[in-house]
């Protein structure tokens, strides 16, 4: 590369034709223009006269000066002109390609193949051989050294793997090839520090001159940490903190973000941000995730695959079956388990033998004492099982009790009654938990109270086993580690016999605690690891964080699932027996030191390319020589039109105003098509067509509306006073709409216009305000929205075509919003309904993504599946009802409740026939 200044030259053997332009200067200027031909036959006769304009004999200076300029510019283009280029240290030795080929490569993975791509082929065209050397683990032996075009198609076939980069152990050992010369070596690195890096820079940079590329962006990993409440941590090389997203599958079966987590704040160590992450989620929707991905990156170390550990529980219950009576659940201990814990863990009761059979995560024995068994479950325990044990008038009238085994803290016979007839205290609150127990954060609610607990003996150790106190710091709840596992014990009964608490949310939200802590099952224990040696890979993850198919990956040893992902063994899920367990890529990590080397900037590693603009000045040169000569000719028109032509093609098309009606909107206020929003996300926007044209098939079957095709509609730039009806979907990360469109929708909403905002997300939770999410409340906030409220029975959008109560969707039981009615609104004597607007409502709102019940394929077959067998069909003929009605109350308003004018006219055409007559 030639670089003169801050300009540089890709190809400088073409600029060896500026050596001709003073030739061709010297030629053009000895070369006359073209003689103007006149045919006149009385020529003769103006022999001798003088010529008052002469011909010229010469070109003109200023002429030749334009097409010089204008030919110099040509070959300026064509020599590969750069502004600002880097320069590229241009060895005659061999060139060596590290690549970096670890998660952390994936988000700029075609900018480096395009980087070493560039140096391969300058290393082919000056004749060196090259290696390439794809940091993936998977290459042995010594590297080959080869021209370097061959090397081309490997480089195109490279991917990123979904582990960390990993070079070979010993460079002298893959360099042993080497042919003679300095060893120019390109590293394209992802920036993160791996094992054997700094061995690998110090033996390249003796050998020669080492060059770095630095990633385009900072690296962002997501880690998942076990104990008692799992939690994830963002490690990111910047301040940057991205929302994590909780991916799995909805009601329907179709994965999508369930919910979205916020980092905590960070802790800043050697450039690199550490963010905890608490996975706050219900147990019912926690269990349904699959993986937590950082929102909007694409790679193998931003995805958290969920295992066990974040799974639903398997808990079994043990009671005492002669208390079990046929009739008399209320007073059964195990039906408040049961009503606590289904929604959340897998239950199994039985006696004792049958439940440790069954594998369980957790075991719950309900006031029973002299257990049968005792030792298996003393052995469950010590693997990592969790017993949790409730107190009782059985144990507490076991005069052994003292003895007994399988508890926490040594108990007193009897009990203690503290709120009984006989009693002379009163039943006692419970205290608050301590900030850093397994209950912290939970409320205590003023109105539980104990009426009897089971007491223990004093010791030094029983402060430290409470984790729950009554307000008199008699202990409530106590537990005690034993091997891997621990045991607990609930000092009152499992039923209401002994308080209240049973019957209260904290009863629920303090087992679904303790649950959670259980950390391993019996089959995870190390005996069982001896028996299942081999996990098989049920789903990995490639470098980009895709899933696949394992075809071909070959069982993986107990001992290298023990450690982070590398080859061989991927991030994925695997599976050994009855245990799933997740290898994820994503680590904490530090960041490359490249000292010694030469780091390369990545913003300016080409250079700005300018040989766009030197043909641009080429060809308006070229049209103002056409333009002179014309008018030397004396043909000013035509050098005027070819200059106009020249121009025309270099001046840019003009670009459609946002005011300018298209053709599709000229055919939607002609054919009364609906029309939707456009989100930016591709799939929402197909979801909005493919309902809208549902709806509208209906609508042509079976009213006398006949919409044309749906219409999509860009805020920004459409004209929205030709629509009537405007479907808006609600999506997360969707872009605010301009001011200037925000005022052409309060224009919209005010000439009769109507908004149906679906914030899609009936499925989740149910929408207990109209502002219902933030993302609604941020598109919402600059439009002028009258006051809301849900829809009222006597509604006309309730009747406006069919009677309707409901408004399903693919979603069932979420409220609809609407203008709310006003006040004073009475319903006339003998009509059953209220006149509540006089107009229609501008905007109805409500998250039962309709849009997903209305719509079909180009076939007419629905895409989505609603419900199960007929009460889906039911479900999605009430949704096109729904539409039916909305669509009607658009286009008529509230003609239906006019009828309370009926009576009177009826009255007054019955009187005007009696005076007639």
């Amino acid at each position: 590369m030639l670089v003169l200044g801050p300009l540089g030259f890709a190809a400088p053997w073409i600029l060896s034709a500026l050596i001709a332009l003073p030739v061709l200067w010297v030629i053009l200027r000895a070369m006359p223009p073209a003689p103007r031909r006149v045919s006149f036959p009385g020529v003769e006769l103006l022999q001798g006269l003088a010529d008052r304009v002469p011909i010229a004999h010469r070109t003109p200076w200023w002429l030749l000066l334009l097409r010089m300029l204008a030919i110099a510019a040509l070959i300026l283009a064509f020599a590969g002109p750069l502004w600002r280029p880097v320069l590229q240290v241009q060895g005659n030795g061999p060139l060596l390609v590290v690549m970096d080929a670890g998660w952390a490569a994936a988000p700029d993975w075609a900018s480096r193949q395009g980087r070493a791509e560039r140096a391969l082929t300058q290393a082919a065209a000056a004749g060196r051989p090259a290696a390439l050397l794809i940091a993936d683990g998977q290459g042995k032996g010594a590297l080959e050294f080869a021209p370097a075009d061959t090397l081309l198609a490997r480089l195109r076939a490279a991917e990123p793997v979904s582990w960390r980069s990993t070079l070979p152990p010993d460079p002298s050992t893959a360099l042993a090839n080497l042919p003679e010369g300095e060893l120019q070596s390109l590293w394209l690195s992802d920036g993160l520090d791996h094992p054997g890096r700094s061995e690998w820079l110090a033996d390249l940079t003796a050998r020669g001159p080492v060059t770095v590329v630095p990633p385009l962006q900072a690296a962002r990993a997501l880690t998942l940490h076990g104990g008692d409440t799992p939690s994830l941590t963002l490690t990111s090389a910047d301040d940057t903190a991205p929302e994590i997203l909780a991916v799995g599958p909805d009601p329907q079966g179709i994965e999508r973000p369930l919910a979205r987590l916020t980092p905590g704040d960070g802790v800043t160590q050697g450039g690199v941000t550490s963010r905890p992450t608490a996975i706050d989620l219900p147990p019912e929707l926690r269990n349904r995730i699959t993986r937590f991905q950082i929102a909007e990156e694409g790679h193998a170390g931003a995805v958290v695959l969920a295992d066990d550990r974040v799974k639903r529980r398997k808990v079994g219950l043990v009671g005492d079956p002669d208390r079990q009576a046929e009739g008399q659940q209320l007073l059964s201990p195990l039906h408040y388990l049961r009503r606590a814990l289904a929604p959340s863990t897998d239950l199994v009761e039985g006696n004792l033998g049958d439940v440790l059979r069954s594998a369980p995560d957790v075991v719950i024995v309900v006031d029973q004492v002299n257990l049968p068994r005792i030792g298996e479950l003393a052995e469950w325990v010590d693997a990592g099982g969790l017993l949790i044990r409730f107190a009782g008038p059985h144990m507490a009238a076991d005069e052994d009790l003292l003895s007994e085994p399988l508890l926490p803290v040594a108990l007193r016979q009897g009990g203690r009654d503290i709120g009984g007839a006989l009693s002379w205290g009163d039943p006692r609150g419970l205290a608050p938990f301590p900030a850093d127990g397994v209950f912290a954060g939970l409320n205590v609610p003023g109105d539980v109270s104990i009426r009897a607990q089971l007491m223990a003996q004093p010791a030094p150790e029983l402060a430290p086993r409470t984790i729950a106190a009554l307000s008199d710091k008699t202990p409530l709840v106590t537990r005690d580690r034993l091997g891997k596992g621990q045991v607990v014990l609930f000092h009152v009964t499992a039923n209401a016999e002994w308080s209240n608490l049973p019957i209260s949310g904290l009863f629920v939200e303090m087992l679904n605690r303790l649950v959670a802590t259980a950390r391993v099952t019996p089959a995870e224990a190390q005996a069982d690891d001896r028996d299942q040696p081999f996990w098989t890979a049920e789903t990995i993850l490639d470098g980009f964080g895709r899933a696949q198919a394992p075809d071909g990956l070959a069982p993986v040893r107990a001992e290298d699932i023990a450690q982070s992902p590398g080859p061989g063994h991927p991030a994925g899920i695997y599976a050994a027996g009855e245990r799933r367990r997740a290898l994820n890529a994503g680590l904490e990590y530090r960041l490359a030191d490249w000292s010694g080397a030469q780091v390369e900037r990545p913003e300016a590693a080409q250079g700005r390319d300018v040989k766009g603009i030197l043909l641009a000045l080429a060809a308006l040169l070229l049209a103002a020589d056409a333009l002179g000569s014309s008018l030397l000719a004396g043909q000013r028109r035509r050098g005027a039109i070819a200059s106009a032509l020249v121009l025309a093609m270099l001046w840019p098309a003009p670009r459609a105003t946002a005011q300018d009606l298209n053709a599709e909107l000229i055919r939607a206020a002609d054919e009364v098509a609906l029309a939707y929003v456009t989100t930016g996300d591709g799939e929402v926007d197909e979801t909005s067509r493919q309902g809208l044209e549902g709806l509208s098939d209906i609508l042509r079957q079976r009213t006398s509306v006949e919409p044309g095709a749906p219409v999509a509609i860009d805020l920004d730039n459409d004209d929205l006073s030709v629509l009537t009806f405007l479907y808006w979907p609600v999506t997360d990360d969707q872009p605010l709409p301009s001011p200037q469109a925000y005022l052409r929708l309060n224009h919209y909403l005010r000439s009769g216009g109507m908004i149906l905002f679906d914030t899609r997300d009936g499925d989740l939770a149910g929408l207990g305000a109209p502002d219902m999410s933030q993302s609604l409340r941020d598109l919402a906030a600059p439009l002028n929205i009258p006051a809301l409220s849900p829809v009222p029975p006597d509604h006309v959008l309730t009747r406006s075509f069919y009677l309707l109560q409901e408004f399903p969707g693919r979603w069932l039981g979420g409220p609809v919003w609407v203008e709310a009615p006003p006040a004073g609104a009475a319903a006339a004597e003998g009509v059953p309904f209220r006149q509540l607007n006089d107009g229609v409502s501008p905007v109805v709102i409500g998250g039962n993504s309709w849009a997903e019940a209305w719509a079909v394929d180009d076939d007419g077959n629905p895409v989505y599946p609603l419900g199960t067998g007929w009460e889906g069909e039911q479900q999605r003929e009430m949704a096109y009802r729904f539409g039916v009605n909305l669509v009607m109350y658009v286009l008529t308003g509230n003609y239906k409740s006019d009828q309370v004018h009926v009576p009177a006219l009826l009255d007054r055409l019955r009187l005007e026939e009696e005076v007639s007559r």
